[in-house]
């Protein structure tokens, strides 16, 4: 176990001080107002920590504060290490961002996409192209989630019994065959549609390797960056430390949910979603996308190879909303957002729903857990906490805002 700990002062490093305890104090009211459980944050310049407050509880029936060291389920920010680690065999030739995905994947073969209709009627035709790997870094391959309930493509992922991903008592390889045989919502590479393509990037992944998905993350990235607690499991020493997830209660207020489990290897290795992780952990990985692919020494990536990853590839400089498949991204969020290989970047900060730098990158996770880099103002933040809520809030643009108001210089 490695602990994240507070390395410099604010004013050192050109944060005000003041702002972060407001920044503080405004997480420390949700907390109160039953809102938040407990939350970690931290805040880094130059890769020195300069700010970091663990505050409320990481399981409030048992009073067990949130403390450095507590693990968080990171669920959708797992994507973006899925997608270093594609990157790794990328550089070392072993695919290409161009590979057609049934090359390693045949079931993926002769896509068809939605034309019209709806459950045994639905109209389909072939896909005029492959998906590629690129597509599914992007989002951009046509498969969706089941969860949106806008279209009727989102509807057959639910009848083949995908509601939570995943097929129940599926491996990765067996839940992957069952996207292949749905339709694709449209011709890859024409939208963006956040969805299920990060699983389907981990099986490649595994193909390509010929090593279950978190023996490589394991060997390839989490042990050469030293991040120490990440996985796709607990083990008994370190399942103290868990925080327990909580959700909207019907009353107000929220209430223990069931989160993943992560007791004991899951038969299912979610390259979308799966993983557990420390704040020193995220700083870590952060640390390795300031740094260009390279971190105390040890070299994962080419710096271009990172440029690349934290670079827009919506066609002709696009943002979400405008890319997006409507009208399950036509929200004010994605306004000035473009999207990379598995990061949200930053194309037009005077559009943004909150204050951003130009080219800032990130992701975050269904449990209100969040991370981004600002290379202008060399800043990476990190917000850890557990509460899947029912709808939309306030705590991202809020934490931004916040932040924000915190660089002094």
């Amino acid at each position: 176990m490695a602990l994240l700990r507070q390395e410099v002062d604010p004013g050192e490093v050109g944060l005000d001080g003041k702002a972060l305890d407001r920044l503080d104090q405004h997480f420390a009211h949700h907390v109160d107002e039953g809102r938040l459980p407990g939350y970690l944050v931290a805040v880094s310049r130059g890769g020195r920590v300069a700010h970091l407050t663990a505050h409320g509880h990481r399981d409030i029936a048992a009073g067990l504060p949130v403390e450095p060291d507590t693990l968080w389920r990171i669920y959708s920010m797992t994507k973006p290490v899925t997608a270093v680690a594609a990157l790794i065999l990328v550089e070392e030739g072993r695919m290409s961002l161009d590979d057609p995905v049934d090359r390693y994947l045949p079931a993926f073969a002769e896509p068809r996409v939605y034309v019209s209709g709806s459950g045994a009627d639905t109209v389909t035709r072939p896909a005029e192209g492959p998906i590629r790997v690129r597509h599914l870094m992007t989002h951009t391959s046509g498969l969706t989630f089941a969860f949106y309930h806008t279209h009727p493509v989102d509807a057959l992922y639910r009848e083949a019994g995908l509601e939570s991903s995943v097929v129940p008592g599926t491996t990765l390889a067996q839940t992957t065959d069952v996207y292949a045989r749905l339709p694709l919502q449209f011709e890859p590479g024409t939208q963006w549609n956040y969805s299920v393509a990060s699983n389907v990037l981990g099986r490649v992944i595994e193909v390509v390797s010929g090593q279950p998905l978190d023996t490589f993350f394991a060997e390839r990235v989490f042990g050469p960056l030293g991040m120490t607690d990440a996985g796709f499991h607990v083990t008994d020493e370190q399942a103290g430390r868990l925080s327990e997830l909580y959700g909207d209660a019907d009353g107000g207020g929220i209430e223990p949910i069931p989160g993943l489990p992560l007791r004991g290897r899951p038969r299912f290795l979610s390259g979308s979603g799966g993983m557990v992780a420390s704040a020193h952990d995220v700083h870590r990985f952060m640390e390795l996308l300031r740094r260009r692919g390279e971190l105390d020494g040890t070299r994962l990536l080419a710096p271009e190879t990172v440029d690349l990853m934290t670079s827009n590839h919506l066609p002709g400089g696009a943002d979400l909303r405008a890319f997006g498949s409507r009208p399950a991204h036509d929200e004010r969020g994605n306004d000035g957002v473009g999207f990379g290989l598995s990061l949200s970047v930053v194309i037009d900060p005077a559009r943004t729903q909150a204050p951003s730098g130009m080219g800032t990158y990130g992701w975050s996770g269904v449990a209100t857990t969040t991370f981004w880099v600002d290379p202008s103002r060399d800043l990476t933040v990190q917000f850890m906490t557990q509460v899947r809520p029912r709808s939309s809030h306030t705590i991202f643009p809020d934490l931004k805002r916040l932040v924000h108001e915190a660089v002094a210089a």
